[in-house]
């Protein structure tokens, strides 16, 4: 089981083993937060990331290359350490980040906006494979498993979720399909200590419809009010079109709704918050209620 204690031990081993620190000289470890990786402050200067299964292991390759070619076209993105890595430790994959802030501040969504309007207009060179985009998965995997939920609101969310995975390519995207950092919005872009925006979390980069990138700053503002309208407007003026404009914008925002509970649903078996936050999430869907109450994870 993936737990902080395992994520912790995790990032302990691949400082040893990168060098980072020593038996003699250990380095602090202090948890930042927990969610499908565990992230973890080591010493001052460090980020470390923990994936828990070493299937992620490819993953974590195209993280580390994907910050280093963007580093190298001047994006602004958290920069992987020189290290050879990613690090495989007690069956956890572990990268290692050279901390930018010294805790989390969030850029203003102007320089969000900014950061996906720039990452928008690169083409990724020929050595860098990135996958396609399928942020559903594909019809070859299972449906996810809702263990800890109401039985109807297992298959109720399993159905949606079906529903996503099947019409997500039919959705009339009209941007060009390109690189999309795959889960972009306020709480993936730092304000470095330097005041600099800085783009974090590289796990969903991949080729894809660039409106998956600006759907997120849409119902945060739209539909979840974590946005004002002021800023919404903003991200619109910088980032130079307005997905709410665009004819598939209600079922791509339906379908993020979607993948966002499901993230969620799938904590609810060993975590009660999270099945209630879960709960809260599906009856909304089900019934079309408010979801201005749901809280941000």
């Amino acid at each position: 089981m993936f737990t902080e204690e395992s994520a912790r031990a995790a990032v302990v081993g691949a400082a040893l083993v990168s060098g980072l620190a020593s038996e003699s000289e250990p380095e602090s470890v202090e948890l930042i937060r927990m969610g499908s990786n565990g992230v973890f402050r080591l010493g001052a200067n460090v980020v470390a990331r923990v994936a828990p299964d070493l299937a992620l292991l490819a993953n974590a390759d195209k993280q580390i290359a994907a910050a280093r070619w963007f580093k190298s076209v001047g994006l602004s993105v958290a920069p992987a350490l020189a290290i050879e890595q990613p690090i495989a430790v007690n069956g956890c994959v572990v990268t290692l980040w050279k901390s930018v802030c010294d805790g989390e501040v969030y850029a203003p969504i102007a320089e969000v906006a900014r950061l996906i309007r720039e990452l928008h207009q690169l083409m990724a060179p020929a050595g860098l494979e990135l996958p396609q985009s399928h942020p559903f998965g594909d019809s070859s995997m299972h449906l996810p498993s809702y263990q800890g939920l109401d039985v109807d609101d297992a298959e109720f969310l399993k159905k949606r979720y079906r529903w996503a995975r099947e019409s997500f390519d039919s959705l009339p995207f009209v941007l060009e399909r390109g690189v999309i950092h795959g889960d972009a919005n306020v709480g993936n872009v730092l304000l470095g200590d330097d005041g600099r925006a800085v783009l974090i979390d590289l796990d969903s980069v991949s080729i894809g419809p660039r409106e998956y990138d600006l759907i997120q700053t849409a119902i945060f503002a739209e539909r979840f009010g974590w946005h004002t309208d002021e800023e919404y407007a903003t991200f619109v003026e910088v980032y130079g079109w307005d997905i709410m404009q665009w004819e598939g914008y209600e079922d791509l925002a339906a379908m993020r709704e979607i993948s966002m509970t499901s993230w969620l649903a799938k904590k609810a078996a060993g975590n009660a918050a999270a099945a209630k936050e879960a709960t809260k999430r599906i009856h909304a869907i089900r019934t079309g209620g408010s979801r201005r109450d749901w809280g941000a994870y």
